[in-house]
């Protein structure tokens, strides 16, 4: 008798597809994580993402404006059809670095993905996690755990809700 094949694998490469495009974006940051404090601080401003690679790859522009100031960063997401597994490459522009990528996956709608870096000279565990809120909205929270994963802290949680304007302005027919 022979067994059922496996299950293949979910291909993930579609993954950000309903992500492109732009989007307004709402953050909020924890002003002092892994210190005990509950002091948040809120940044408005927009997100442009760019499928890249016939969207093996995207790229995302982020622009933010705050009362602690702005925050301009970078992002690039790139699919591995052999792992099945996306990696993120984020690049803080004031800082002029690369973080460390963070690599995860999509399962039932919810992408998480980690990475180990450092914080303020301590080592952390950092997850990410991204949730789609229906076709014109996601969520992305970022979380630090200084405690090998056992417990986690967001620091780090953004919305963003797709730009209507283009699709608005009328322009010509199809």
């Amino acid at each position: 008798m022979e067994s059922a094949p496996a299950a293949a694998s979910r291909d993930g490469q579609h993954d950000f597809d309903s992500n492109i495009g732009t989007w307004n974006t709402h953050l909020r940051r924890l002003q002092h994580p892994l210190s005990g404090s509950t002091t948040w601080v809120e940044y408005e401003g927009t997100s442009v993402v760019r499928e890249l690679l016939g969207g093996r790859a995207n790229l995302v522009e982020l622009e933010v404006e705050g009362s602690t100031g702005r925050i301009d960063g970078l992002l690039l997401r790139l699919y591995n059809p052999k792992s099945r597994q996306w990696s993120m490459h984020y690049a803080n522009v004031a800082s002029g670095a690369l973080v460390n990528p963070l690599i995860g996956a999509f399962k039932d709608g919810r992408g998480e993905f980690y990475a180990q870096d450092t914080f303020e000279d301590r080592a952390v565990l950092v997850r990410f996690v991204i949730t789609q809120r229906g076709p014109d909205a996601w969520r992305f929270e970022q979380a630090f755990s200084d405690d090998g994963g056992r417990t986690w802290e967001p620091n780090w949680i953004a919305t963003d809700t797709r730009r209507r304007e283009a699709a608005q302005s009328g322009g010509g027919g199809e």
